[in-house]
């Protein structure tokens, strides 16, 4: 890997705070993490990123293709959010919660002008959970009924509320009873969605792209037979764009691959351009008018970020003068060509490629060949992990702005740390 020359302090001293770090780690934060961590090849400390690099502290440069699990959409330190925020600390870090705020006022318009359809009301908050757990709630003050229907394998966040409609089992099972009226249905089926409705019922919540589940596509025309579903039985259509927003799929909302509007939309991630943490729940004015007409503190919170806000408007601003859906679309369309490539190359070792823009699963035939690649990966400089409600599949989600030749660079890199797990586990086996 190519090495920082600037290096912050000697080695040695790096290497016992790495070491201190880790400690720190197991006996103050998550032992489990930790060790996951080092096993995964990531046992260095964080020091530095920019555009689509991160270094540890030892100089060790790694191309970043998990960007933040959809975070870094801009890449690292984007210099137009980074301005914004710097402008914005020496006068007003927080809101005081007491006047009117310019940037929260601008960025809730920004995002009505360029979602679709009626959306045009926001609720900001600092994730993605935070935002599934609002539109919830404003989805059951405006239906009036309890029910949610989920897909199997969703993901849509691990507070009480949002972990009550994922999809998989090992991370609801130590927590239930959650919230009832939850009921899940095969992802990509509007047939089977309309065969689980009951008076209850009152909203569908889906990714356009299944992220978590594998960076799993519907067939072509599944939200709009969703849509027509939710309109024919008075649902609301949830949309969690929490990993799809923003440009990430080569659109700039998932949903716009039908043209389909929501109801509702859970935003984050890549809102906050990178450089600030910033959810956001999104609603038509029938819809808001139900959570806050009467009663306009019915969903608040204590802490509003106005760096945030300003991060929020320079990335809505950069994704759009960068024309970043666009070349998420290209750039994708070359990765999964040469991913293809790839797995031909690998057929016992790789299933199938599949992604759409930017959000490219890469799905092996067992889950220790992913994490044996993963690992190979990181020693190679290159960082990626694998989806949570599918450990077979390694995500490849870098920073839509990712330079051509680092994203080559690290596509090369798969191969050879496919060949290097092949040659590990016929070594085991023999």
């Amino acid at each position: 890997m190519p090495s920082d020359p600037e290096a912050a302090s000697p080695a040695e001293d790096w290497e016992a705070r790495t070491d201190a770090a880790i400690a720190r780690y197991q006996k103050y934060v998550n032992p489990g993490l930790a060790n996951l961590m080092k096993f995964g090849g990531f046992g260095a400390l964080e020091y530095s990123a920019e555009g689509s690099l991160i270094r540890d502290a030892f100089g060790n440069e790694y191309v970043d293709c998990l960007g933040g699990y959809g975070v870094f959409s801009l890449g690292h330190r984007h210099p137009k959010v980074i301005a914004a925020v710097k402008d914005q600390l020496d006068r007003l870090p927080l809101s005081p919660r007491v006047f009117f705020s310019e940037p929260f006022a601008l960025l809730a318009e920004e995002l009505a002008r360029i979602t679709p359809g009626d959306l045009q009301y926001s609720f900001f908050c600092h994730s993605g959970t935070e935002a599934v757990e609002g539109a919830l709630k404003l989805a059951r003050a405006a239906s009036g009924r309890p029910g949610v229907l989920a897909a199997q394998a969703g993901f849509h966040g691990k507070t009480l509320g949002a972990l009550s409609a994922c999809g998989r089992d090992v991370f609801r099972e130590r927590f239930e009873p959650l919230l009832s009226y939850f009921v899940r249905v095969p992802f990509g089926d509007a047939d089977a969605l309309a065969a689980a409705i009951t008076p209850d019922i009152g909203a569908v919540l889906l990714e356009p792209i299944q992220g978590e589940g594998g960076v799993i596509i519907p067939p072509p025309g599944y939200l709009t037979a969703v849509r027509e579903v939710c309109d024919r039985h008075d649902l609301l259509f949830i949309a969690d764009e929490v990993q799809t927003g923003l440009g990430r799929t080569g659109k700039m909302f998932g949903v716009d691959w039908d043209g389909v509007a929501p109801d509702i939309m859970c935003l984050a991630k890549a809102l906050g351009g990178g450089v600030e943490s910033l959810g956001a729940f999104m609603g038509t004015p029938a819809t808001w008018e139900k959570l806050f007409g009467e009663n306009p503190a019915m969903h608040t919170t204590s802490v509003a970020s106005v760096l945030a806000a300003r991060a929020g408007l320079a990335a809505l601003e950069v994704t759009q003068e960068e024309r970043l859906p666009e070349r998420a679309a290209e750039l994708g369309a070359w990765a999964l060509e040469r991913l293809e490539t790839i797995r031909a190359a690998h057929p016992m070792s790789v299933k199938e490629v599949r992604g759409k823009g930017l959000l490219i699963g890469v799905e092996m035939a067992h889950r220790d060949i992913a994490l044996l690649v993963i690992g190979a990966l990181a020693m190679r400089g290159v960082v990626v992990a694998y989806a949570f409600n599918n450990p077979h599949v390694m995500r490849i989600e870098p920073p839509l702005n990712i330079p051509r030749d680092l994203l080559e660079r690290a596509l090369n890199a798969v191969e050879d740390a496919l060949t290097e797990a092949e040659a590990m586990l016929e070594g085991i086996t023999e």
